[in-house]
Protein backbone atom coordinates (compact mmCIF):
# COMPACT_ATOMS: atom_id res chain seq x y z
CA UNK A 1 0.00 0.00 0.00
CA UNK A 2 3.20 2.44 0.74
CA UNK A 3 3.63 2.94 -3.19
CA UNK A 4 0.16 3.54 -4.33
CA UNK A 5 0.38 6.18 -0.99
CA UNK A 6 3.32 7.86 -2.48
CA UNK A 7 2.15 7.98 -6.26
CA UNK A 8 -1.18 10.02 -4.96
CA UNK A 9 0.57 12.44 -2.34
CA UNK A 10 3.28 13.13 -5.77
CA UNK A 11 0.22 13.56 -7.76
CA UNK A 12 -1.81 16.26 -5.78
CA UNK A 13 1.30 18.06 -5.16
CA UNK A 14 2.50 18.08 -8.92
CA UNK A 15 -1.44 19.30 -9.24
CA UNK A 16 -1.31 21.81 -6.80
CA UNK A 17 1.78 23.07 -8.16
CA UNK A 18 0.25 23.47 -11.93
CA UNK A 19 -2.73 25.00 -10.68
CA UNK A 20 -0.78 27.83 -8.97
CA UNK A 21 1.65 27.97 -12.04
CA UNK A 22 -1.55 28.59 -13.83
CA UNK A 23 -3.37 31.08 -11.56
CA UNK A 24 0.52 33.07 -10.85
CA UNK A 25 0.47 33.46 -14.87
CA UNK A 26 -3.17 35.15 -14.84
CA UNK A 27 -2.57 37.72 -12.45
CA UNK A 28 -1.32 41.11 -13.45
CA UNK A 29 2.05 42.53 -12.07
CA UNK A 30 1.49 45.50 -9.34
CA UNK A 31 2.86 48.80 -11.39
CA UNK A 32 6.34 49.65 -9.80
CA UNK A 33 6.09 52.36 -6.94
CA UNK A 34 7.89 55.65 -7.92
CA UNK A 35 11.12 55.80 -6.71
CA UNK A 36 11.74 58.53 -3.87
CA UNK A 37 14.65 60.57 -4.51
CA UNK A 38 16.38 61.96 -1.03
CA UNK A 39 18.08 64.50 -2.94
CA UNK A 40 16.46 67.99 -1.73
CA UNK A 41 18.00 69.61 -5.07
CA UNK A 42 15.82 67.05 -7.08
CA UNK A 43 13.30 68.61 -9.88
CA UNK A 44 9.82 67.53 -8.89
CA UNK A 45 8.65 64.50 -10.78
CA UNK A 46 6.55 65.52 -13.74
CA UNK A 47 3.13 65.10 -14.49
CA UNK A 48 1.27 63.30 -17.10
CA UNK A 49 0.65 64.82 -20.20
CA UNK A 50 -3.23 65.99 -20.14
CA UNK A 51 -5.27 64.02 -22.96
CA UNK A 52 -5.86 65.53 -26.14
CA UNK A 53 -8.93 67.02 -26.84
CA UNK A 54 -10.56 65.61 -29.81
CA UNK A 55 -10.45 67.60 -32.59
CA UNK A 56 -13.74 69.36 -33.96
CA UNK A 57 -14.49 68.25 -37.44
CA UNK A 58 -14.31 71.46 -39.76
CA UNK A 59 -17.19 72.66 -40.49
CA UNK A 60 -17.62 72.74 -44.37
CA UNK A 61 -20.22 74.49 -46.87
CA UNK A 62 -22.66 72.16 -47.39
CA UNK A 63 -23.29 71.64 -50.98
CA UNK A 64 -26.99 71.74 -52.90
CA UNK A 65 -28.28 69.29 -55.07
CA UNK A 66 -30.44 70.16 -57.49
CA UNK A 67 -32.43 66.53 -58.17
CA UNK A 68 -35.37 66.28 -58.51
CA UNK A 69 -35.92 62.87 -57.97
CA UNK A 70 -34.82 60.52 -55.11
CA UNK A 71 -33.00 58.46 -57.94
CA UNK A 72 -31.51 61.48 -58.96
CA UNK A 73 -30.61 62.41 -55.33
CA UNK A 74 -28.68 58.96 -54.87
CA UNK A 75 -26.06 59.90 -57.37
CA UNK A 76 -25.56 63.21 -55.45
CA UNK A 77 -25.36 61.23 -52.43
CA UNK A 78 -22.59 58.31 -53.45
CA UNK A 79 -20.49 60.78 -54.91
CA UNK A 80 -20.93 62.86 -51.47
CA UNK A 81 -19.87 59.62 -49.97
CA UNK A 82 -16.62 58.73 -52.14
CA UNK A 83 -14.95 62.55 -51.58
CA UNK A 84 -15.97 61.83 -47.49
CA UNK A 85 -14.25 58.60 -48.67
CA UNK A 86 -11.75 58.43 -51.00
CA UNK A 87 -9.20 56.03 -49.29
CA UNK A 88 -11.42 53.50 -48.45
CA UNK A 89 -13.16 53.07 -51.86
CA UNK A 90 -12.45 49.80 -54.00
CA UNK A 91 -10.46 50.72 -57.01
CA UNK A 92 -11.14 48.66 -60.18
CA UNK A 93 -13.78 46.07 -60.94
CA UNK A 94 -14.82 44.20 -57.64
CA UNK A 95 -14.09 40.47 -57.47
CA UNK A 96 -16.86 38.20 -58.41
CA UNK A 97 -17.14 37.42 -54.00
CA UNK A 98 -17.80 40.09 -52.11
CA UNK A 99 -17.24 39.74 -48.13
CA UNK A 100 -20.96 41.77 -47.37
CA UNK A 101 -23.88 43.36 -49.75
CA UNK A 102 -26.17 45.59 -47.60
CA UNK A 103 -28.87 47.93 -49.47
CA UNK A 104 -29.41 50.45 -47.04
CA UNK A 105 -31.98 53.48 -47.18
CA UNK A 106 -30.73 56.55 -46.10
CA UNK A 107 -33.39 59.69 -45.00
CA UNK A 108 -31.92 63.32 -45.55
CA UNK A 109 -33.18 66.60 -44.46
CA UNK A 110 -33.99 69.71 -46.18
CA UNK A 111 -30.30 70.58 -44.54
CA UNK A 112 -28.58 67.69 -45.64
CA UNK A 113 -28.69 66.06 -42.33
CA UNK A 114 -29.20 62.21 -41.69
CA UNK A 115 -32.59 61.42 -39.99
CA UNK A 116 -32.40 57.73 -40.22
CA UNK A 117 -31.22 54.99 -41.35
CA UNK A 118 -33.30 51.82 -42.37
CA UNK A 119 -31.69 48.59 -43.82
CA UNK A 120 -33.67 46.77 -46.48
CA UNK A 121 -31.25 44.23 -47.06
CA UNK A 122 -28.07 43.82 -43.81
CA UNK A 123 -25.18 41.51 -44.22
CA UNK A 124 -26.29 40.02 -40.65
CA UNK A 125 -23.20 37.61 -41.50
CA UNK A 126 -20.76 40.76 -41.01
CA UNK A 127 -22.36 42.79 -38.17
CA UNK A 128 -19.23 44.96 -37.90
CA UNK A 129 -19.93 45.92 -42.01
CA UNK A 130 -23.32 46.96 -40.50
CA UNK A 131 -21.94 49.35 -37.76
CA UNK A 132 -19.16 50.69 -40.41
CA UNK A 133 -21.64 51.60 -43.29
CA UNK A 134 -24.32 52.84 -40.40
CA UNK A 135 -21.17 55.40 -39.39
CA UNK A 136 -19.38 55.96 -42.16
CA UNK A 137 -22.89 57.67 -43.45
CA UNK A 138 -23.64 59.47 -40.17
CA UNK A 139 -19.99 60.76 -40.34
CA UNK A 140 -20.32 61.74 -43.50
CA UNK A 141 -23.34 64.38 -42.94
CA UNK A 142 -23.97 66.75 -43.57
CA UNK A 143 -25.19 65.98 -47.13
CA UNK A 144 -25.80 68.00 -50.28
CA UNK A 145 -29.06 69.55 -49.56
CA UNK A 146 -31.85 68.36 -51.50
CA UNK A 147 -33.37 71.85 -52.23
CA UNK A 148 -35.97 70.84 -55.55
CA UNK A 149 -36.74 67.83 -53.05
CA UNK A 150 -37.30 69.49 -49.25
CA UNK A 151 -36.37 66.57 -47.77
CA UNK A 152 -35.41 62.76 -49.36
CA UNK A 153 -35.06 59.09 -49.00
CA UNK A 154 -32.88 57.47 -51.13
CA UNK A 155 -31.51 53.72 -51.63
CA UNK A 156 -28.01 52.53 -52.25
CA UNK A 157 -26.36 49.14 -52.76
CA UNK A 158 -23.08 48.72 -50.39
CA UNK A 159 -20.57 46.52 -52.25
CA UNK A 160 -18.11 45.61 -49.39
CA UNK A 161 -14.98 43.90 -50.42
CA UNK A 162 -13.15 41.39 -46.62
CA UNK A 163 -10.21 44.55 -47.31
CA UNK A 164 -12.59 47.07 -45.33
CA UNK A 165 -12.95 49.10 -49.09
CA UNK A 166 -16.59 49.60 -50.68
CA UNK A 167 -18.03 50.36 -53.56
CA UNK A 168 -21.60 51.69 -54.18
CA UNK A 169 -23.71 50.50 -56.71
CA UNK A 170 -24.91 54.15 -58.18
CA UNK A 171 -20.89 54.32 -58.88
CA UNK A 172 -19.52 50.76 -58.71
CA UNK A 173 -16.79 50.06 -61.91
CA UNK A 174 -19.07 46.48 -61.54
CA UNK A 175 -17.83 42.93 -61.14
CA UNK A 176 -15.20 40.90 -62.49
Amino acid sequence: MQPAHKFFSAWRAASAAAVAAVLAACSVAPKPMPVATSRPDAPPPVPPAPAAEPVAKPTAMTSVSNARTPLDYRRDAAQHLYSQNGHRIYQGKMPPLLYAIGVLQVEVDSQGRVIKLDWMRAPKQAPEVIAEIERTVRLAAPFPQPARLGKVTYTDTWLWHSSGRFQLDTLTEGQL
